[in-house]
């Protein structure tokens, strides 16, 4: 909505020159160093003012001593008192992780309850101050906890952490434990109460996990005593069944048969070779006539006897041939004697052979018997295979369960051992108790008074620093106009005219800068309120025209066809870009928007961005920018903004580039709007800036004007959708 203002239009004077400023309005450090000494007493007073009252403050706060003890985390168990299969680990290293878990230990809740208990705590006031005073009224502000909504114990827990600090020495494994106390000697103590239980709670912790695997090991080995029972007694059933008995050394029968069979099979072959071999070598003696000298003769009786009677005859022919003839009949009876004792000799040697014959024959059949044995206890044993199988199954099953039952057994009985002799000694040691401190550690007097009083001097010289800085008027950019070598100051003389100046109320400052393209005067007609326009032509209806609030609020409502919009004006001079900004600036205030400046003919939008030399389109078409290098911000909204950039030559060729397309659609995903200005219709082919924006809002200086209507209607032939007639203000811009 726009309404009418007359600004007061007086000629430019020079600035006024304050005390802490030079002349070209730059601050003045000699000029503010003067100025703070003037202020000096006051200065000084506040310094002084804030110095008591800190004094004051810290001495009404009650002191609090500190007291630190230190545990140090270190592997203390014995290594012979340990279980044997934690024997070969080391077991004495304990890393940064540890350590910090130790240190959560050291503030946990049921640690802190068993230190409040012991000492006693919850009875001081110190620590339950009941639920009045300060915490009571910051509770019922919201700012902390309710103290009449929490139990004695959670309002003793709570002054119990805000009063321990637990850290870890820096490159070590020492943990420090502080408590602060109004009672110097009460932070010592429960400084080193919760070292001292910190150890018990260790020590018990490691107890209770050894008493837990003793007794959970003394279920597991009933249990196991009744398999290891269960699965003997299957082994057992089993070989019953199956005849598969035990002999000596843990062998079955049918193996420990064929053993011994083996074994007389063989004795009965050699033993009947043996027979065989003496029988011939015996007979071939007896053959040849040769004199038997054999080992079963030399064991016979008869045949030892026979051949010492043989001996004595020989004895005797041998002595009675000395004296008679072979005729003699006694030398023919001695003859005839040894004649008869080699007859009987070989009669007994054939005996002897009969004998060893019939042995031989023995030790076959026996072989043979032997033999037919070894066959069936082969066809028995094989028999017996897959049941030998099955059997040594259930003999391994019985093995298993019975080693686990061993193990579990030495398990049970270091458990046990570890539990009877207290072998579970904490992992760390107190390496330093606390004793009562001699000065208080908070409030630091001094440093506290120090700080307030330095604050107040800061605080007091900077306020005055910054009133007289903001006390001097700083000329509004907009005092400035565009020329066509830069920005040079205005020079309106001081009763020229009276405009009327259309501005829109949610927006500051009201007047925009000229831009290159105002060529005009420094005068500019009445512009009534819109929709009433004075009509250029009488007789021609004037076209309806809308208001920068209803355009705006018609793109909120249009859904994803309002997200973008082309401004373009009839003819130059008409406040197109003018009109772009005020748009944007409206829509700025409900959703994201993003101005973009596709006037390549006549770039303007720079003028109002943040970093003016800042890359824009062109450079993003080239390929020499990205969009994060051309997208700056309007000076005075929260509207982003991309200029032309260095245009050139290439104008048209940068107007015709379809790259154009692709950059809308990739800030149609990012903004919630997107505002085109296009310049002049009567410069530009509006057929190429149809498919960017299917609406468009045409700015025009007279819309009952035939041009105005004559420029619609070409952009409705272009492509647009929808055109909506804006009142232009282009004169107002160059004012």
């Amino acid at each position: 909505m726009f309404f009418r203002r007359k600004p007061k239009v007086a000629a430019v004077s020079p600035t006024p020159v304050v005390a802490p400023f030079g002349a070209t309005g730059e601050p003045d450090m000699r000029g503010l160093g003067r100025l703070l000494w003037q202020k000096k007493t006051m200065i000084i007073g506040m310094t002084l003012i804030a110095a008591g009252a800190a004094f004051v403050v810290v001495n009404a706060i009650t002191p609090r001593y500190r007291s630190e003890s230190r545990i140090l985390l270190e592997a203390r168990e014995n290594v012979f008192l340990r279980a044997e299969a934690d024997k070969t680990g080391d077991r004495t290293t304990i890393d940064a992780e540890a350590v910090s878990s130790q240190i959560q230990v050291v503030l946990s809740r049921d640690l802190a309850r068993q230190v409040i208990q012991k000492e006693g705590l919850a009875d001081l006031p110190e620590f339950d101050s009941g639920a009045g005073g300060l915490r009571l009224i910051l509770g019922l502000f919201g700012i902390g906890r309710d103290p009449t909504a929490m139990t004695k114990e959670e309002r003793t827990l709570e002054a119990y952490y805000e009063r321990i600090n637990v850290s870890l020495v820096e490159k070590s494994r020492v943990i420090s434990i502080d408590f602060s106390s109004a009672n110097a000697d009460l932070a010592a103590k429960v400084a080193n109460a919760i070292a001292e239980t910190y150890l018990t709670m260790q020590q018990s912790a490691k107890q209770d996990q050894t008493r837990a695997a003793g007794n959970w090991l003394a279920g597991e080995i009933d249990k196991m005593r009744q398999k290891v029972a269960d699965a003997e007694a299957k082994v057992e059933e089993y070989r019953s069944r199956s005849n598969l008995f035990v002999g000596s050394n843990n062998t079955s029968l049918p193996n420990q048969q064929l053993t011994e069979i083996n074994s007389q099979i063989a004795a009965a072959r050699g033993q009947k070779a043996d027979l065989e071999a003496r029988a011939k070598q015996l007979r071939e003696l007896i053959r040849t006539g040769k004199p038997i000298e054999s080992s079963d003769i030399a064991n016979s009786d008869a045949m030892r006897r026979m051949i010492e009677q043989r001996i004595a005859l020989r004895s005797q022919l041998a002595e009675q041939s000395t004296t008679l003839l072979d005729q003699h009949p006694r030398i023919k009876e001695l003859k005839a004697q040894i004649g008869e004792i080699d007859r009987q000799i070989r009669t007994e040697g054939e005996r002897l052979a009969r004998q060893l014959e019939n042995d031989a024959k023995l030790a076959g059949d026996r072989l043979e018997s032997l033999t037919a044995s070894i066959n069936q206890v082969k066809q028995l044993a094989s028999q017996t295979n897959e049941q030998d199988v099955q059997l040594r199954a259930l003999e391994r099953e019985a093995k298993t369960q019975r080693d686990l039952l061993e193990s579990y057994l030495t398990k049970y009985r270091e458990a046990s051992a570890r539990d009877n002799i207290n072998a579970a000694p904490p992992e760390a040691r107190i390496i330093s108790r606390a004793s009562p401190a001699l000065k208080p550690a908070y409030p630091k007097k001094l440093p506290t008074v120090l700080i307030a009083a330095f604050a107040a001097f800061a605080l007091s010289s900077g306020f005055i620093v910054t009133g007289a800085l903001l006390s001097v008027p700083t000329p509004s950019p907009y005092a400035y106009g565009y020329g066509p070598t830069g920005y040079a100051p205005p020079r309106f003389e001081p009763q020229a005219y009276q405009p009327t100046v259309m501005v829109q109320p949610n927006f500051a400052p009201p007047v925009m800068p000229s831009m290159p393209q105002v060529q005009s005067p420094p005068t500019m007609p009445q512009m009534p309120m819109a929709p009433s326009f004075a009509a250029a032509a009488p007789a021609m209806v004037p076209l309806p025209v809308s208001t920068v609030e209803q355009i705006a609020r018609s793109l909120r409502q249009g859904g994803d066809t309002g997200r973008r919009v082309t401004v373009i004006g009839t003819a130059r001079n008409v406040g197109t870009t003018y009109a772009a900004i005020t748009l944007a600036r409206a829509l700025v205030q409900e959703a994201n928007v993003i101005l973009v400046d596709l006037a390549f003919g006549a770039p303007n939008l720079s003028v109002i961005s943040t970093d003016p030399n800042a890359p824009g389109v062109a450079e993003l078409v080239r390929g020499t920018a990205s969009f994060g290098d051309i997208i700056t911000r309007d000076q005075f909204s929260n509207v982003h903004l991309i200029a032309t950039g260095n245009v050139g030559p290439d104008g048209p060729v940068l107007a015709a580039s379809p790259m154009l397309a692709t950059v809308i659609e990739a800030l149609v995903r990012s903004y919630d709007h997107v505002v085109i200005d296009v310049g002049s219709a009567a410069d530009i082919a509006v057929e190429r800036f149809a498919p960017l924006a299917q609406r468009a809002v045409l700015v025009a200086s007279d819309p009952a004007n035939p041009a105005t209507r004559a420029a619609r209607e070409r952009l409705m032939l272009a492509g647009f959708a929808d055109v909506t007639l804006m009142a232009g203000a282009g004169q107002v811009a160059a004012a």
